[in-house]
């Protein structure tokens, strides 16, 4: 299985393979449940190199470790997975 952090930056700069619509899932330890993000929504800060950060519906920025993500879905497609 490639490692996440390589799948992320292929969809970001493999312009090829980054067409389409991705979905990140990432389990969520409040909620204790997956949550999925459409990939335009989220954001890679430059000097948080194994993170992504995204917007609530409040305005609030949450900063979500990588390690939590646990499935991409490109085109409704489930392309990696990992328990």
């Amino acid at each position: 299985m490639i490692p996440i952090q390589d799948l992320l930056h292929r969809i970001r700069w493999d312009p090829e393979f980054g067409r389409g619509e991705f979905v990140i899932g990432y389990y969520d330890r409040i909620a204790h449940e997956i949550i999925r993000v459409p990939f335009l929504e989220v954001a890679f800060p430059k000097d948080g190199p194994g993170v992504f950060e995204l917007i609530d519906c409040e305005g609030r920025t949450h900063t979500i470790p990588l390690h939590r993500v646990k499935s991409v879905y490109k085109n409704g497609e489930l392309i990696w997975h990992r328990d």
